[in-house]
């Protein structure tokens, strides 16, 4: 059985993941001067227990598409569950996936000299593992990265060129640009998206605002828009409020001024919705990212 990029095997046991998918990727000159590239990516349905990984040099991006488990380290213990992804410095050691409940992982490998910076702007922390939501396009968009990362192994139909691709939309579509399931943003939905993030998330859109923006009755707008983007219109619009909020604490903006530039004057509002979507207080978030 040849042995997994990032899980480990015990010497005593021979069983891997059930359904592993995985390939490496060497870039091409393009793409390796670019500073920035995918080294591996891979999926894997893991059953109950505790599966380590193996300590890698590169940054991981790893999600969860169903199920729930627990990313354990000597450090801290993070839980992850459906729709939800985390983000490890390279070289981070000691890594256990403790499995709850029968768990679909996607990962991916990012190298080159910008890959820190790159994963920053994809909300990583720079030293410490962090947790966040991931965006179903972002989901869908990793599942093609597996698949075009296997099709390189295997020196078929894919190409660094189109897993750059791929790898930047993951980064669009996290800053709120219009990046559809599997394609770019119809005219009417993709219009609401830019216009939310023209304003930079301060004014809250009600659905009748976006479906007046689109043109379309409320009820066909918030279907067109579910299926296009994976989530309801409101969820995706605090996604993206927090996702701000998140940039403007790391610049040293105060938890209020924070909340107000995404339209939150409230502080406990803002508080309260920053924790449950970001999984910590923003004045937390604010004191690990600044540090």
């Amino acid at each position: 059985m040849a042995e997994s990029l990032l899980f480990q095997t015990k010497p005593d046991q021979t069983d891997m993941p059930a359904v592993l998918v995985e390939g490496a990727h060497t870039p091409d000159a393009l793409a390796g001067a670019s500073g920035v590239y995918i080294a591996a990516s891979g999926s894997a349905m893991l059953q109950n227990g505790p599966q380590a990984l193996k300590t890698v040099d590169h940054w991981l991006w790893l999600a969860l598409e169903s199920g729930s488990l627990t990313l354990k380290t000597p450090e801290n213990p993070t839980t992850l569950r459906s729709g939800e992804c985390c983000m490890l410095p390279p070289a981070t050691a000691d890594v256990v996936l403790d499995v709850s409940q029968e768990a679909r992982v996607l990962w991916i490998m990012v190298g080159g000299t910008l890959s820190g910076a790159f994963l920053q702007r994809m909300g990583a922390l720079p030293h410490r593992i962090m947790k966040q939501g991931a965006l179903p396009s972002q989901l869908n968009l990793a599942k093609h990265i597996v698949q075009a990362t296997v099709r390189v192994a295997a020196a078929q139909d894919a190409s660094s060129a189109q897993l750059q691709q791929l790898l930047w939309a993951m980064l669009a579509s996290h800053s709120g640009q219009p990046v559809a399931m599997d394609a770019v943003l119809s005219h009417e939905i993709a219009k609401v998206v830019d216009a939310m993030r023209k304003n930079q998330y301060r004014d809250s859109f009600s659905l009748s605002d976006m479906a007046a923006l689109s043109r379309m009755p409320v009820e066909t707008f918030r279907k067109r828009f579910v299926a296009e983007v994976g989530m309801p219109p409101q969820s995706y619009q605090l996604f993206c409020k927090m996702e701000r909020a998140k940039v403007l604490l790391k610049e040293g903006y105060t938890v209020r001024q924070a909340g107000i530039e995404v339209g939150m004057n409230d502080p406990y509002h803002f508080s309260k919705t920053f924790k449950n979507i970001v999984g910590m207080s923003p004045s937390a978030y604010s004191k690990t990212a600044l540090k």
